[in-house]
């Protein structure tokens, strides 16, 4: 979600991986236009002004206290801001060339309940704005979950011309193999027939990994250097001291899942298509839900996506803190790898992209804050 403009980011849900903003799409398409994809990390979060904030004075929560003085690092001013009740958010360390990452947190006056509610019911809470389709897939998929799934036209016509190596879709092997083999390319129903296969394509890919995890992640080959998902998602998790210090049980969840199981959480699979950059987005999410007497965890993880992204992980904590009221402090971190984001020649648009990013961060968390506080 990142809109240049609080005014503008009221059309997109709260709380996902991925609605952009003007100027976001801007930097993008100047971007798709001069060389590979380049990508935005996406905090999904929200707020706007709220009612008068209740005992500032009184001290965070220890644990998160020594993660926002030990990780986040926030200057005595942020930390100052974020008691008062306003805001903050800040740039991650991350590596500049495939990887953007951002903190954002704000204190909210509603029941955790609220919110865990809300994003369970994900194909209420992701839908509208830069959202066209949101839909749960069901465990085990069916391959009518993926009924709504269309293709794009533009994407139809590019596979058209796709090779292992070469496509301006992201698909591993075995999937650029089948749309040479299977599909009529001369016939009159092409798109019904691409589409009819990336269903079933889709439906595979889910059903792949409810049964193995992250092993039957995607190795994408649309350029000449092959992409593994898996890889990328461990390297980016392994950086993160929230979950290799902080939640190492979540982290377990994400990279050893079906095999781990992570007690009293809700645990579902939903795909999307987005307006996203120049080209909509086929994405499939596994989202997490675990909610427990006094803060709840949201952590939304990125199986594939048909353009821009490689893998990317949104990570929201609710914690309670009793010395401020009812309410929770909603932390949040979203990180993304994408390619686009490498060369010399890509450093202004990296400088453009952390900017937006973090600017749709600020206004992610005051919308959040708003739609929560409005009940």
């Amino acid at each position: 979600m990142l809109p240049g403009e609080v005014a503008r980011m009221t059309r997109y849900k709260v709380g996902s991986l991925s609605a952009i903003s003007s100027k976001a799409l801007t930097t993008l398409g100047r971007v798709a236009r001069t060389s590979a994809p380049l990508v935005m990390v996406l905090l999904l979060v929200a707020p706007a002004p709220s009612a008068r904030f209740q005992n500032a004075a009184a001290p965070l929560p220890p644990r998160l206290g020594t993660y926002l003085k030990d990780v986040v690092r926030l200057t005595t001013d942020e930390q100052r801001q974020l008691t008062a009740g306003e805001p903050v958010t800040k740039l991650l360390d991350s590596d500049p060339n495939k990887e953007v990452a951002v903190f954002g947190a704000i204190w909210i006056n509603a029941p955790i309940r609220r919110y865990a509610d809300a994003v369970r019911d994900i194909e209420n809470f992701e839908r509208g704005g830069g959202f066209k389709v949101t839909k749960r897939i069901s465990s085990p998929p069916r391959l009518e979950d993926f009924a709504q799934l269309q293709l794009p036209p533009d994407d139809v016509a590019d596979l058209r011309a796709c090779r292992v190596d070469d496509c301006d879709l992201k698909l591993g092997e075995e999937a650029l193999n089948r749309f040479r083999s299977q599909i009529d390319w001369n016939a009159p129903d092409t798109n019904a027939s691409a589409n009819r296969l990336m269903r079933q394509l889709a439906f595979e890919y889910a059903a792949r990994y409810l049964k193995g995890g992250n092993d039957s992640l995607a190795v994408y080959r649309d350029n000449a250097r092959p992409t593994y998902v898996a890889q990328e998602f461990q390297s980016m998790v392994d950086s993160m001291p929230e979950l290799t210090t902080y939640m190492p049980d979540i982290r377990k969840h994400l990279l050893e899942y079906p095999k781990t199981q992570l007690p009293n959480a809700t645990s579902l699979l939903y795909w999307q298509e987005t307006e996203f950059g120049l080209k909509p987005t086929l994405r499939i999410n596994h989202l997490t839900v675990r909610e427990g007497p006094s803060d709840a965890v949201v952590v939304s993880k990125m199986l594939y996506a048909s353009h821009y992204f490689w893998t990317g992980l949104d990570l929201r904590a609710l914690v309670s803190d009793p010395a401020r009221g009812p309410g929770f402090w909603f932390v949040t971190v979203g990180r993304s790898r994408s390619d686009g984001l490498s060369g010399s020649t890509a450093a202004f648009l990296r400088r453009r992209v952390r900017t937006e990013v973090q600017e749709a961060a600020m206004a992610g968390l005051r919308t959040t804050k708003q739609k929560m506080e409005a009940h």
